[in-house]
């Protein structure tokens, strides 16, 4: 892409990069990236030692500091996700959650961008139980000459090999809004778990990865990154290990390496005649390019692969935006 067609970022929350990097595939260079977590933060600078990564606390973030992010093409924002429970009017601590998806929107007041891109759970755009949020949210945008519009994407539709539901929100100043469209699910048919990691699993000699392949022969299911606090790592609550049990995967952990050429793979026989995935095959159902390094521990490398925002879909949603404001000259 030509240099006069890139547009500028301040990318909030940033976690391992995912949203960042698909954004950065659809033309929009970050400025700065901040996060809270030190591990984060040296996965992003070992992936794109050129970015400019803060370490802090989005509630503590001073754009008056920082006068680098003013007037940026696109604040974006991979918040953690907000619970059902939540209400506007508690106070810090009580929901941190909440009170960074409202950091986000009081950040608008001083950096001024062209578009906001926020991504969470489908429930913020779908449930009653979240309107009075969505209603905090839209009354602050408005107020600042801002349109919005929320709604619901599927990761599997634009090329990830999961069923992940993200709610998103998009913000334009202005008219641009009308030039705004969703993503259009793409054309491909969806990949599979068995297509995604067939060529992983046979990388020690394991005699029966096609066969295992052909038996995987669905989407995996969300993978979650769990609590940062507590717990190893697994690929998801009771439901999801469910599904991965019907696919021959044992979803109540995650291995250290893929299975070696005298693993006998049987589900028959429970957990010891199941497939455990590896951190690296992880961050390939969410997509991400394979050279994309998790700095940390195992376990503090997963969550940051569970957490993330697929980059093929930051990817559509970035190129929705860029269309939209060369479209409508905001």
């Amino acid at each position: 892409m030509p240099e006069a067609e890139r547009f500028s970022s301040l990318d909030v929350c940033s976690g391992a990069g995912g949203l960042a990097l698909g954004l950065e595939q659809a033309g929009f260079d970050p400025v700065l990236l901040l996060d809270n977590r030190d591990v984060a933060c040296q996965t992003l600078r070992a992936n794109r030692p050129d970015w400019d990564v803060l370490e802090l606390d989005l509630l503590e973030f001073v754009p008056d500091e920082h006068q680098q992010v003013y007037d940026v093409d696109l604040l974006s924002a991979g918040l953690p996700r907000v619970k059902a429970s939540a209400t506007v009017n508690r106070t810090r601590g009580s929901d941190i959650e909440l009170e960074l998806l409202k950091a986000t929107i009081m950040l608008m007041h001083g950096v001024q961008p062209r578009a906001l891109l926020v991504e969470n759970v489908p429930d913020l755009v779908t449930k009653d139980a979240y309107s009075p949020i969505r209603g905090f949210v839209g009354t602050e945008l408005d107020h600042l000459g801002y349109r919005h519009k929320w709604f619901v994407v599927n990761a599997a539709d634009h090329g990830v090999p999961q069923s992940r539901e993200q709610g998103v929100l998009v913000a334009l100043k202005g008219d641009a809004m009308d030039a705004f469209e969703e993503p259009e699910p793409s054309l491909e048919p969806p990949v599979t778990v068995g297509e995604a990691l067939e060529e992983s699993m046979r990388a020690r000699g394991w005699a029966q990865a096609s066969e295992w392949a052909r038996y995987a022969d669905k989407l995996a299911p969300t993978l979650v990154g769990g609590s940062w606090e507590r717990g190893g790592p697994d690929l998801g609550p009771t439901g999801s290990k469910r599904a991965w049990a019907k696919m021959g995967v044992d979803g109540a952990t995650v291995a250290n390496e893929v299975p070696g050429p005298d693993f006998v793979w049987d589900p028959a026989l429970g957990r010891e005649g199941m497939v455990k995935l590896t951190v690296e095959q992880a961050a390939r159902l969410q997509s991400f390019p394979p050279d994309w390094r998790f700095e940390g521990r195992k376990t503090a490398r997963y969550r940051q692969v569970g957490h993330a925002s697929p980059p093929p879909v930051a990817h559509a949603l970035g190129c929705a935006i860029r269309a939209a404001l060369t479209r409508g000259g905001a």
